[in-house]
């Protein structure tokens, strides 16, 4: 069954035209034009994806993204940020609220393409057979896409879970920057502060406070790793 996307942009020809395009690759579309009608359609429509706009009439794609990720019903639903705005407030502001990767336009179709193959294959499950992750006192289990530290289960965006599982399955080893954008993001670049605040916000909710310390570093001009810092 083909997987159905739903683009919101109040340009309906720009929505259109990212329609058509994902049409052409296989996929079922639904378009939105402003953000009442939008959350109506995730909820009428279930997509496998959302490409959201920011600026919309009647709702921004800001409370759109809140109220989609604070829904167990639908906070499963990639939400792929597709918009004008550029600065890194909103980049943050977009993210925090839970959407999983962030475009500005004018983009390339190729590498929106790319991204939504990304999000989609991502949202399917890991292709990695091992199922289950276990350091000391760190769990992940791949099946249900649930992260415990220390018997507490951790809440995790889709991306922040995307990335724990590259940087676990290497556990104490480095993860370039080129391995974890590929395998996120699908690509060879991306935006270099979407992949900075993913981390900082996975090394916050990884620290609670107790020692050992489960990690999430950055080396810079190396990449990556999950490692235990014992602390005093």
């Amino acid at each position: 069954m083909a997987q159905k996307i739903l683009v919101v942009d109040d340009e309906e020809s720009l929505a259109q035209f990212v329609c058509r395009a994902l049409r052409q690759q296989g996929y079922k579309t639904v378009c939105a034009y402003d953000g009442d009608n939008a959350l109506s359609l995730v909820y009428e429509e279930m997509p496998d994806l959302v490409i959201l706009d920011l600026m919309l009439p009647l709702m921004d794609g800001w409370e759109i993204c809140r109220r989609v990720k604070s829904d167990e019903e639908t906070r499963h639903i990639p939400i792929l940020m597709l918009t004008a705005r550029s600065s890194a407030e909103d980049v943050v502001q977009g993210l925090d609220l839970g959407a999983d990767d962030y475009m500005r336009k004018p983009f390339p179709l190729d590498e929106l393409l790319a991204r939504v193959r990304v999000l989609l294959r991502r949202s399917q499950g890991p292709a990695d057979t091992k199922k289950v992750i276990e350091d000391r006192d760190f769990k992940l289990d791949t099946v249900e896409k649930e992260v415990w530290l220390r018997g507490s289960i951790i809440d995790l965006s889709p991306t922040e879970y995307s990335i724990l599982e590259v940087l676990a399955r290497r556990m104490g080893h480095t993860v370039s920057r080129d391995e974890l954008l590929r395998k996120i993001w699908g690509l060879g670049s991306c935006d270099t502060r979407t992949v900075d605040v993913h981390m900082s916000r996975l090394r916050r909710k990884l620290d609670d406070g107790k020692k050992p310390t489960l990690s999430a570093q950055t080396l810079r001009g190396r990449g990556y790793r999950l490692t235990w810092e014992e602390g005093e």
